[in-house]
This record gives C-alpha cells, structure tokens and sequence, in this order.
C-alpha cells in the first residue's frame, strides 16, 4: 500500500500539507508518504485517473492502484489514519 498527497506547491494551503508530511516523517520514519504537485504532468494525470476535485488530496491506493480511502479538501486526516495506509520499510 502507498499514500500520496496531491496539492499545489505554490498555494496558501502547501504549508499545511508541507507540515503534515513533515510531522508524519518524525513520527512515522518507517513508513513514507509521495508528495505530487498537480501542477506537473505526473501529477495533473493522477488527479484526472483519481477524479480529485479538490486540494489537497490524500489518497491510499494498493501496490496495483486501487482507491483504499481518500480525503479530500482543506483538512488533514489524522496522521493515525494515514499511517495504517503508508508503506512499511
């Protein structure tokens, strides 16, 4: 299982999700998150298969790409709630 966080680097709101990986680092340092700028090819793709409307936008999605759970809009989920989804090792 993976977890990525789609959001825009250049906004207001980047602080937040910035922090939030941050704090999950620290807390969490066997397990990872993938921060994706929707502003990138890459990332603007992901969004448009995921249909996400808005961000950020926190996705678990199995090692073959399936929608576990997802969050989105302006809050966070729990950092709790995400670890159980992001990649041990």
């Amino acid at each position: 299982m993976k977890v990525v966080i789609l959001y825009r680097p250049d906004s207001e709101g980047a602080r937040i999700v910035e922090d939030f990986a941050h704090e999950f680092a620290r807390r969490y340092e066997d397990r990872k998150l993938e921060l994706v700028s929707v502003d990138t090819r890459d990332g603007s793709a992901t969004a448009t298969l995921y249909d996400v409307m808005k961000c950020p936008a926190v996705l678990a999605l199995t090692d073959d790409g399936q929608v576990l759970h997802e969050w989105q809009g302006d809050s966070m989920p729990l950092l709790n709630e995400v670890s159980y989804y992001a990649t041990t090792g």
